[in-house]
């Protein structure tokens, strides 16, 4: 990358450097040829040496004195001359270098340099971001809140700029270049051991797409994740090996089908795909009578089909009709004006969800329905997170943000990888079995939104389960589960997920023995989760829990108990005598 630098610097510099030297020289030249007089009168010629010593601190303007005698008056004359010649072509190498130095081809290729180093730097796990739009923001503060490691590219440089100026928890290298060409995302830590994954969120499917493909060419091994909004767009993506294609369209279709047809299932998904340690969501069912759809894109398009495989009647307002659609079913207008939502049968109907491109119109609508039937339940598209604050203010019944759900989907496989596997293994149970999970995760919750973790047992991440396993003792499940303070006391925590070889166990029995190499997935709360930490690595934590043992650790404890033990047969013959 230097290589790059250097050419273009000696390219763009060449005019005036050659015009600098050729004043000099000039200068130095005529003062070696024009004759001057000694002290006594003689005649006298400068040598190169002086004359070039005479010119350098003439031609900077630091000061001028005749050396080694007073000069002449041809020599003062050709003086003056050099003055104007050297100061002029200062003055045009320093306004080319000025130019230089804000030249965008030298601010890239510093750029690149910059976060190259940066990327070779960092010797820790990081996630490579391609696009800081809504999804990327959400991602960058998730993520560094958690202290890992990002690398972030964008084409925007105004986007750039403002997450260089963000007070992070780390440091964050960040580059203004399009992740769709190679050298970009290798210049970025592509091919680095220490890259985790390659998460494609910008807003054009086809960069994602070609994203994918360099990621997966260049680095197979490498977990890739892609945002999609057309069935199209997640089609190829999915043939190119992308480990994971969120379609946020999609997924809230698919949601809201289950949100009517399964309550308990929609919860479930809604607190262990939400913000920890927030506020447990509560919102309201979405009614299975007609819904009118304002808008009628991909993001209609897609609740339509998920609505009707529900058998739920859905009614369409939109602009554009194409004729080929059902007449019976759409209703041209925007659905801001009154009379449109009035033809769409509004008295009549259980629902409306503003899912327009446009927030302005999705907020026009929602304040026009409101006026018509306040009772209606109403869900809202959000696009920019600009405008969240704007739908708050307008209450509607469910915000889709369509930003948040991928940052959910992506957050969920980042931090727990079994949480996808328990969701789609879950969702094939009866609704009974949905309500009575749901009644015991909001028991070990306390109100707010559980956190999710994986363990898998090995020497490296479970040292003393490991060691104790490796020691033949049978260690069950529900040892875990055991504060490490009173073993007496269960945990804030449930088992939800088993994952042995190939085999899944749902809700795992507390009485199942444990085996190196299992993958458990648990949710629960944070301090929960700490004190789970310290079972896990602490050995005598863990023989505490187990046995109900408190065996002293270290050399000074390991002697204190020793003497204790010498001496208690000597303090028993004392209580015992008369």
């Amino acid at each position: 990358m230097t290589a790059t630098v250097i050419p273009l610097v000696l390219r763009r510099m060449r005019p005036p450097l050659l015009v600098l030297i050729s004043a000099y020289a000039i200068a130095v030249l005529g003062f070696a040829l024009i004759p001057g007089v000694d002290e006594q009168g003689n005649p006298w010629h400068m040598g190169f040496f002086h004359a070039f010593y005479f010119v350098s601190f003439t031609g900077s303007t630091i000061g001028l004195g005749e050396i080694p005698y007073d000069f002449t008056d041809g020599q003062r004359l050709w003086a003056v001359v050099c003055v104007y010649l050297t100061v002029t072509a200062w003055l045009y190498a320093i306004g080319t270098l000025i130019g230089l130095i804000r030249d965008p081809a030298l601010q890239t290729a510093l750029e690149r340099i910059r976060v190259r180093r940066s990327v070779y730097k960092l010797r820790e796990p990081f996630h490579l971001i391609c696009g800081y739009g809504d999804t990327g923001r959400l991602l960058v503060r998730s993520l560094t809140a958690r202290r890992r490691r990002v690398v972030v590219l964008d084409e925007n440089e105004d986007r750039i700029n403002e997450l260089n100026l963000l007070d992070l928890p780390v440091h964050v290298p960040a580059l203004r270049m399009d992740s769709g060409v190679p050298e970009n995302l290798l210049t970025a830590g592509l091919k680095s051991r220490w890259c985790m994954s390659l998460l494609a969120i910008t807003d054009n499917d086809h960069v994602n797409l070609r994203t994918a493909i360099i990621g997966k060419l260049l680095n197979p091994g490498l977990t890739v994740m892609c945002r999609a909004e057309t069935a199209e767009a997640a089609a190829n993506m999915a043939s190119c090996g992308t480990d994971q294609v969120i379609n946020p369209f999609e997924s809230f279709a698919d949601r809201l089908q289950m949100a009517i047809v399964d309550p308990d299932m929609h919860r479930i998904y809604d607190w262990l795909s939400g913000v920890p340690n927030t506020r447990l969501p509560e919102r309201p069912e979405p009614p299975s009578g007609t819904w009118l759809l304002c808008g009628y894109g991909r993001f209609g398009r897609a609740v339509r089909r998920t609505l009707n495989a529900a058998g739920v009647r859905v009614v369409i307002v939109q602009e554009d009709v194409d004729a080929a659609e059902p007449s019976d079913t759409f209703v041209r207008g925007r659905g801001t004006e009154a009379s449109t939502l009035t033809e769409a049968g509004i008295e009549s109907a259980d629902a409306l969800l503003a899912g327009t491109p446009d927030d302005a119109e999705n907020l026009s609508i929602i304040m026009t329905a409101r006026t018509m039937r306040p009772d209606i339940f109403i869900a809202a598209r959000v696009n920019s997170m600009a405008n969240k604050v704007l739908y708050q203010a307008a209450e509607p019944d469910l915000a889709v943000e369509p930003n948040y759900i991928t940052t959910s989907h992506i957050l969920s496989v980042l931090n727990t990888p079994l949480l996808g596997e328990f969701l789609e293994d879950a969702r094939k149970n009866e609704p009974s079995w949905h309500a009575e999970l749901a009644k015991r995760i909001r028991a070990v919750t306390g109100g707010l939104v559980p956190e999710s973790w994986t363990i898998r047992i090995s020497h490296n991440r479970t040292p003393a389960l490991a060691r104790t396993l490796e020691l033949g003792e049978a260690v069950p499940l529900g040892c875990v589960l055991r504060d490490p303070r009173n073993r007496d006391r269960q945990l804030s925590c449930l088992p939800l997920l088993l994952a042995r070889g190939d085999d899944r166990m749902l809700l795992p029995d507390p009485e199942m023995v444990l085996e190196s190499g299992d993958r458990i997935l648990f949710c629960g709360a944070l301090p929960a989760q700490k004190g789970m930490r310290e079972l896990l690595n602490n050995l005598n934590s863990l023989r505490y829990v187990h046995t109900g043992e408190v065996r002293p650790d270290g050399l000074l404890w390991r002697r204190l108990a020793r003497r204790r033990e010498r001496l208690a047969p000597a303090k028993a013959d004392r209580e015992q005598a008369p």
